[in-house]
């Protein structure tokens, strides 16, 4: 790769993926180094106007860049990453899980999730954090500790949440890739946001060792530009950790391997409505229909069906029970780190109204609702059981917000649940179930504004979605695609 400086470099590389960088790397035509200085430099231009990277360690970067000179080679050695703001822990390294009292506490993570340790053994140079909502309870990143996180695509439009940080770096081409944790939606709703690849794995394909279970809402992936990326960068994180309490199926081969694999004529279901009452942009329809026609163009035998339960109106005060219950937990954990007791002027308005309503909750009341979320999962994943392979749905029911469209109101503290609620009416389903879902983009507005189409897979089945998502990659692509942000200067 010829080049005369180092800026020169940061343009080169800044809508190559992680996969291609890497190769960079392996080929000597750059080094780790000279990598993670171009990302820094795009860092410097473009973050002030997304505000999208809260925390930056250069000169621990720069250290590991020189170390990785001279390591025998890794899948993806020197390729700049961050990690998002929320639970992934890196010894030695700040994180405040979007919460103002960590951030004014300075807490540094004494140790490393095993994630995140997986991505240090694979080469990734990890240089900061990309912004989440406080705890990741909303699907904007908008913290009070951080300020709002832009969409590169529309500066006045949200990111998405709770990975909304990592989504905007990759959608500017900061990074070609970042860490990104889903519980609600949180990986699939900013790759829908910010127009990503954004893969929610199955429960217990990506360990949560050593603090988190698998038991819960929560999995955590990447957020991606290619489906190649998002394949390779799970070969190099899945499998179990010590004392995992879910562990998902093996694959039967590498997911990398799937890429441009043949597929047999696929039954797959579309839904193009929302299954319970409430607003539906006229664009999710429009992309659903017209990736169904895709699909069957393909080859594939499609039809209009999808999963009953969704129609359950019971299903989204379950959901809530549970989340209201991890918020409480949140907060516990939360002071354990501060080392005082909780104190609401420490929190946001509805994080805090959401973990005393959990409070008020008896044991009782938990295990009946973990119980009727259990009879969900089993009913919903029947569909597939019983002879469907995908299920094609909008991954959000409206554009990206306004920025500020969700926000804390100290006299109503819940309202930002209520809109929340409105605008993720297709993604918890499948935290609950704990079935792999991708978000990718694959329609967009007239004015270039990305409406993410999600595919739902039986448990285990990241192999199926994967290779149908390199197939639509190339039947409908979305490379070429640039946010306003623009290239760096």
């Amino acid at each position: 790769m010829k080049r005369e400086t180092m800026a020169s470099l940061a343009r080169d590389t800044q809508w190559m993926d992680a996969t291609a960088q890497a190769e960079l790397v392996r080929s000597r035509q750059v080094t780790p180094a000279e990598l993670l200085e171009a990302a820094l430099e795009r860092t410097e231009q473009l973050n002030p106007a997304l505000n999208a990277v809260n925390y930056v360690w250069a000169e621990r970067a720069r250290t590991v860049a020189r170390e990785l000179e001279a390591t025998a080679d890794a899948p993806f050695r020197g390729v700049p990453f961050i990690v998002k703001d929320l639970n992934a822990a890196l010894e030695g390294t700040p994180m405040s899980n979007g919460n103002r009292a960590l951030r004014d506490a300075n807490y540094v993570a004494d140790y490393s999730s095993e994630l995140v340790r997986r991505y240090v053994t694979a080469g990734l140079n990890i240089f900061g954090r990309g912004s989440s909502p406080e705890f990741g309870s909303v699907p904007v990143t908008e913290p009070e500790a951080w300020g709002a996180t832009r969409n590169p695509y529309d500066l006045s439009r949200t990111s998405g949440g709770s990975s909304g940080g990592s989504a905007a770096a990759v959608a500017s081409g900061i990074v070609p890739a970042a860490h990104a944790s889903d519980g609600g939606g949180s990986i699939r709703i900013p790759a829908s946001c910010c127009g990503l690849v954004g893969l929610k794995v199955s429960q217990g394909r990506n360990s949560m060792a050593p603090n988190r279970d698998e038991t819960n809402l929560g999995v955590e992936h990447v957020v991606t530009r290619t489906v190649r990326d998002c394949a390779a960068l799970l070969d190099i994180s899945h499998g179990p950790g010590i004392g995992d309490r879910v562990i998902a199926p093996s694959p039967a081969r590498p997911y990398v391997e799937e890429l441009g694999a043949r597929l047999p004529a696929l039954r797959i279901g579309f839904l193009d409505h929302r299954p319970l009452p409430g607003p539906l942009d006229p664009e999710c329809t429009t992309g659903v229909r017209r990736v169904a026609e895709m699909l069957s163009s393909l080859g594939h035998r499609v039809e209009e069906s999808w999963p009953a339960p969704l129609e359950d109106p019971s299903f989204p005060p379950r959901f809530s029970a549970l989340w209201s219950t991890n918020m409480a937990v949140a907060i516990e954990a939360t002071s354990r780190m501060l080392g005082r007791e909780p104190a609401a002027s420490d929190y946001e308005a509805m994080n805090w109204a959401m973990a005393k309503f959990a409070e008020s909750l008896s044991a009782v009341d938990y295990a009946k609702s973990v119980v009727a979320t259990t009879a969900f999962r089993r009913s919903l994943q029947q569909w597939w059981a019983n002879g469907f392979d995908i299920l094609v749905t909008p991954t959000l029911a409206q554009l990206p917000l306004a920025v500020g469209a969700i926000h804390n109101e100290p006299s109503s503290p819940m309202d930002p649940m209520r809109v929340a609620g409105d605008f993720v009416a297709f993604t918890t389903a499948y935290n609950v179930s704990g079935q792999p879902a991708i978000s990718l983009p694959l329609h967009w507005t007239n004015d270039g504004i990305p409406v993410g189409i999600q595919l739902v897979a039986g448990y285990g089945r990241e192999d199926l979605l994967i290779a149908i998502a390199a197939q639509l990659e190339e039947a409908m692509p979305w490379r070429d695609r640039r946010p306003v942000t623009g290239d760096v200067a």
